[in-house]
């Protein structure tokens, strides 16, 4: 019996968004096909501030791959990942957010909240690592 790979694509779109805790209007699953390699970037939405960041980017030979990928990474994320807070306004707009990401370090931290948007769209007034509990 021949698989449906876009069933087997929906399936671990759902256990990733389970193992996150979001739901799929919290959720966006991009995939890159140029070339030899497929890239997902999962993508979470927030509709408090009305922005997007990057969850987290994998790759694979194909989306099936990159999502298996993906779907290793959050079933362990947190045991390596520290946990940030980013206080932050975007231009124009005089109100502060806090938006929060896991991530190896700070770098990665901001790298999540400036994915594909103009950097000089967004203030950062601080980062903070979070307490471990």
């Amino acid at each position: 019996m021949t698989r449906d790979k876009n069933l087997e694509i929906a399936r671990y779109q759902k256990e990733i968004a389970d193992y996150i805790g979001l739901g799929p209007d919290s959720l966006v699953f991009n995939f890159d096909e140029a070339g030899p390699v497929t890239k997902l970037f999962v993508i979470t939405l927030n509709p408090r501030h009305n922005q997007s960041f990057l969850f987290h980017q994998t790759s694979g030979s194909d989306k099936v791959d990159a999502l298996r990928a993906m779907l290793d990474y959050v079933k362990t994320y947190k045991e390596r990942t520290g946990s940030y807070t980013i206080q932050w306004s975007a231009r124009g707009e005089g109100s502060l957010q806090t938006s929060y990401f896991r991530a190896k370090n700070i770098i990665e931290a901001l790298d999540k909240l400036f994915f594909d948007r103009d950097p000089n769209s967004i203030t950062v007034f601080s980062v903070t690592l979070n307490p471990i509990t």
